[in-house]
């Protein structure tokens, strides 16, 4: 009797215990259902600073460039045809002419979604010497037909970008 005594006692004990607990596992667990779900806002202000907008998933590039896999390699094969091409059409113009101490003049390039280019010469700030002016328009009259020009990828759409390229002006 004493041991059935010494069961049915430990059981109780036990099976408070065990209620307890529950009880305690319950109103804890109560947190978990409470939980706000965040607003779409939020969602996207929280993926937006996460995007870094200072680069682009794909560069811009041409045809020669395409094949070529590896994303460092065609963004320095498609600067590089840009700039072949730039002093290839300022090469029979009057830029060294004018100014022979102009050994290399470095142009903005702006590539739009659209495919579109825009190029602007970029000059020292202290820079008086050149006629900025008479400069632009030779630029803007010979960099025109270009090949086509595929824009920039950012997330799958196309973005703007911009660049400074070098190009050596060579006196023939």
């Amino acid at each position: 009797m004493y041991f059935y005594k010494l069961l049915v006692s430990i059981k109780n004990k036990t099976l408070k215990q065990l209620y307890f607990l529950l009880v305690f596992v319950l109103f804890n667990s109560c947190q978990y259902f409470d939980k706000q779900v965040p607003s779409e806002k939020e969602l996207l202000q929280k993926e937006l600073k996460n995007i870094n907008w200072k680069e682009v998933d794909e560069y811009p590039s041409v045809v020669d460039c395409e094949k070529i896999e590896n994303k460092k390699q065609r963004q320095q094969c498609f600067f590089e045809v840009l700039t072949q091409l730039i002093q290839e059409k300022l090469s029979v113009d009057t830029l060294s002419v004018l100014y022979p101490e102009l050994d290399t003049i470095e142009v903005k390039v702006t590539v739009f979604p659209n495919a579109t280019m825009q190029f602007e010469p970029q000059f020292p700030k202290d820079s008086v010497a050149y006629d900025k002016v008479k400069i632009d328009s030779i630029l803007q009259a010979r960099l025109v037909d270009f090949p086509k020009v595929n824009p920039a990828i950012k997330r799958g759409i196309p973005v703007k970008t911009q660049f400074i390229l070098p190009v050596i002006l060579k006196v023939e």
